[in-house]
Parts: C-alpha cells; sequence; structure tokens
C-alpha cells in the first residue's frame, strides 16, 4: 500500500484478515497508525528512490493511492515507484487511484471510461502522466492494472462544513457545474471489488448515482447539518470572489457514468448518492 491516508486504512480493514499488508510511510510518526490498522510499515519515500529498495519484489498487489507531487510536468513519485518494483519480481496487480479531472471540463456532458483526456490544469496533466506511466509499465512487463478515476471523495468527517459556516458563496444554478461524488467507504469497496473482479488493464468511474451540481451539494450538506446555504453569485463574480483551486473545480463540468463498475466489479453501493449518507443525519447534530 503506498499512500497510506484515509482511504488506504479503510481497504486495510477490510483487507487485513485475509492479506498479509505492508504500507510505505515516510515518517516514522505514522507507523503506530498503520500498526493499528494491521499494516507492516515500511520506511520510504517517494520523493527518493535509493529509500524505495527494500519494496522490490515483497508484494504480490500494489495498491497506489499516493497523490503526485505538487509541482512539475510529471509524476516522478510514480516513476520512482514502478523503477523500484522492476528491481525484484514484479507484482501480479497494480491499482492505481487516479482522478476523474483527467477529462478536463466536458460541458456537462455525460462522460464514460472511453472520453478522450483533455486535463486543464498542472495537477490533473499528473495524474494523466501517472496513468501513462502505469499503462506503458504493465503493458511492457506483464502485470495486470486497474486504475479508478476517482471524483470528490466524501464522509460524515469529510464535508466542507467549515466553508459553509465561513460563508463561502457557490455559483448559481443556471451557471453552475455538475459535479461527481463517492462515500469514502464505497471507494475503499470498489478498491477490493477491482483486486478480485477487475478486468486486465481496464479504468473505471469510482463514482456514485448522484449527478448533483455543485451549489446543490453545499446545498444539501448545509441542510442536513443545520448550516446556512452558501450565498449565490455569478461565474463572473466567482472569478475574483473564490480560491484557484476551487476554481479549478468550478470551472470543469461532467456527469460520470458507473455502469462499468457495477458490471464488471459487481459493486453494489452502499451510499448510491449523498443524500443516502446526508439523510442519516439530524440538523442538531452539527458537528462543532
Amino acid at each position: 500500500m503506498v499512500g497510506c491516508g484515509d482511504i488506504a486504512l479503510r481497504v486495510a480493514a477490510l483487507l487485513c484478515e485475509r492479506y498479509t499488508l505492508f504500507g510505505l510511510a515516510r515518517s516514522a510518526a505514522r507507523f503506530p497508525v498503520l500498526c493499528a490498522a494491521g499494516i507492516t510499515p515500511l520506511p520510504g519515500d517517494l520523493d527518493g528512490r535509493s529509500s524505495l529498495a527494500r519494496i522490490a519484489g515483497l508484494a504480490d498487489t500494489v495498491l497506489h493511492f499516493a497523490p503526485p507531487p505538487n509541482a512539475g510536468n510529471g509524476d516522478t513519485r510514480t516513476r520512482n515507484l514502478l523503477a523500484a518494483l522492476s528491481r525484484g519480481s514484479l507484482p501480479g496487480h497494480f491499482i492505481y487511484i487516479s482522478t476523474s479531472g483527467v477529462y478536463g471540463d466536458c460541458n456537462g456532458a455525460v462522460v464514460d471510461e472511453t472520453h478522450p483526456l483533455h486535463a486543464q490544469n498542472p495537477r490533473a496533466q499528473r495524474r494523466v502522466d501517472a496513468e501513462q506511466q502505469i499503462c506503458a509499465w504493465v503493458k511492457r512487463n506483464g502485470v495486470t492494472a486497474s486504475i479508478l478515476r476517482v471524483p470528490g471523495i466524501y464522509a460524515a468527517e469529510r464535508l466542507p462544513l467549515e466553508r459553509l459556516r465561513s460563508g463561502g458563496p457557490a455559483i448559481v444554478a443556471q451557471e453552475d457545474s455538475h459535479t461527481n461524488h463517492i462515500h469514502a467507504d464505497d471507494l475503499a469497496r470498489i478498491v477490493v471489488a477491482a483486486l478480485r473482479h477487475g478486468k486486465p488493464n481496464r479504468v473505471y468511474h469510482a463514482s456514485d448515482d448522484s449527478g448533483m451540481k455543485m451549489g446543490a451539494y453545499f446545498d444539501a450538506v448545509a441542510d442536513a447539518c443545520g448550516l446556512p446555504r452558501p450565498p449565490r453569485i455569478s461565474r463572473v463574480e466567482a472569478q475574483s470572489a473564490l480560491s484557484p483551486m476551487l476554481l479549478s473545480f468550478m470551472n470543469e463540468s461532467r456527469r460520470l457514468t458507473n455502469l462499468r463498475m457495477k458490471r464488471e466489479l459487481k459493486v453494489v453501493l452502499r451510499y448510491p448518492t449523498v443524500m443516502d449518507m446526508l439523510n442519516l443525519r439530524r440538523p442538531d447534530q452539527a458537528p462543532r
């Protein structure tokens, strides 16, 4: 397991009774958390290729959850990981969590896994580079790969509550972008399903059925948590009112299909829509 954050820990809870798990960790301070989750920590830093020597030939399956670096034209971390794995006996299966941002803005169109990639910001371009590296590496080495393109991840503890409390605006509905979501627990289950049922060298959308616009998502979270709905502004006004990071998300609109995930990975979503999770909350239960 490479990139042992929240999703990796959720995956570990599903796998630890049937698999021996190893987790790459840059800081020893993270070791107790991994051990508690049933993961044997391995010191190593994806930004330092020489520190990765001990992972060569270690695992039958590699789950790559680590993001690219924050700068540069390519994903040097994935390049270092693949170089390290190439030094020993190769894994049989490689699963990579990518992002739906690789498609760029699709003007609200319905998008399946065959849609052309058109990443429009450096962050997404580095994800495209990682996918291309992985596809070339598995083809060259005969490894089976599953690439999961993931939209916005949410959970009870991963909601935009601080943004709502601060009064951050959303875009008026008629100008707003379509967005896509997946609950963190469902994403962990999709990773396990890809491990068990993924077809060779296949891309899957790890997305739910919500089909919401971004402002509607903020409104739904606000209502469920007893917070004020965000004020609405025009897209022109948003250019000066919102951070570049948030604008990059709001400037891209697409609706992901998830039929391939359901049919091939046999996934039944625990939270088919965002509302299925939010309806479990009461307004008087808003975290403080």
